[in-house]
């Protein structure tokens, strides 16, 4: 059971790593192919470190690399997450940050561009930025920035970081409208949508689901789904089939769309005949579980 259990550990420890990795090398392709020769910005602390960039390069002809600018931004973040939040949460967040720094300034802005054209330019790059911040928020990485601030005051106060958010970017599109054009905020604003939709297409975590399940042998797909899943479950007593009148359960759960493969094999292993639909929620009252992160 200890060997087990390193394993499992192991195999969580190398899937991060590898995670942090994919953000890396797709946040300095997004950067440096499409950004910033496009004049468009990232969200979020890397829109910052861009912005802090153009402004110290403009005013005072100094150019301090965008990885460079991320790193600096986020050091007090990752010690206050050290502190306030957990030392593994920390760890492999300023991992990503780093290893995202580093990328950045050894994939260099290509000689020849693959297009000039800024909406393409705002496009790609929040698709590819966009798969990279899922991929690692997808295998419980953060990537810094306003992800530990959100943590932070979601603890503190229950309050959700979409204002936040919101007033963070905004600004953002504003600065971009003022060093470059009007039009160049348009396009940062279109990056930003796509990079924010291809997240949520990528990481499925916060997307609950609700699911309902209709079988004949409710214990055995009780123990199997809170063993596997550990999700709490409601149960509706003497339900009837329709077809052969067989007295069924009818068993309610919520679940993550992430956690929908492993649903699926946990009721199919405890009863191959149950049947089963699931359809997403907008939102949930109460406690539900999050593993950690």
């Amino acid at each position: 059971m200890g060997q087990l259990k390193q394993y499992v550990n192991h195999h969580k420890y190398s899937t991060r790593i590898g995670s942090a990795m994919v953000y890396a090398v797709a946040s300095a392709i997004a950067l440096n192919f499409f950004w910033t020769p496009g004049h468009i910005y990232s969200s979020g602390f890397t829109g910052l470190a861009q912005l802090l960039n153009t402004l110290i390069q403009k005013l005072f002809d100094v150019s301090i690399p965008v990885g460079a600018w991320l790193v600096i931004l986020n050091l007090p973040l990752i010690l206050l997450a050290y502190r306030k939040i957990g030392k593994r949460f920390a760890f492999f967040t300023g991992l990503a940050i780093l290893l995202a720094a580093l990328a950045m300034n050894w994939i260099k802005q290509p000689t020849h561009l693959w297009t000039e054209d800024p909406l393409a330019m705002a496009i790609f790059g929040g698709a590819i930025n966009g798969f990279g911040t899922g991929f690692a928020l997808r295998n419980g990485l953060s990537t810094g920035g306003l992800d530990i601030i959100g943590i932070l005051v979601r603890r503190k106060t229950g309050a959700k970081m979409g204002a936040v958010n919101l007033t963070f970017n905004f600004f953002i599109l504003v600065a971009s409208g003022l060093m470059f054009g009007v039009q160049y905020a348009l396009f940062t604003a279109i990056g930003l949508v796509i990079n924010a939709r291809v997240i949520d297409l990528v990481y499925t975590r916060q997307q609950k689901m609700q699911v309902m399940i209709v079988t004949e042998n409710p214990e055995q797909v009780i123990t199997e789904i809170q063993d596997e899943l550990h999700r709490g479950i409601t149960i509706v007593h003497h339900a009837e089939g329709g077809y052969n009148h067989h007295n069924k359960e009818i068993l309610f759960t919520v679940i993550s769309m992430y956690e929908q493969f492993e649903l699926h094999e946990a009721i199919f292993k405890a009863d191959p005949t149950a049947w089963a639909s699931l359809w997403r929620v907008d939102r949930i009252f109460g406690g539900f579980y999050e593993p950690k992160l």
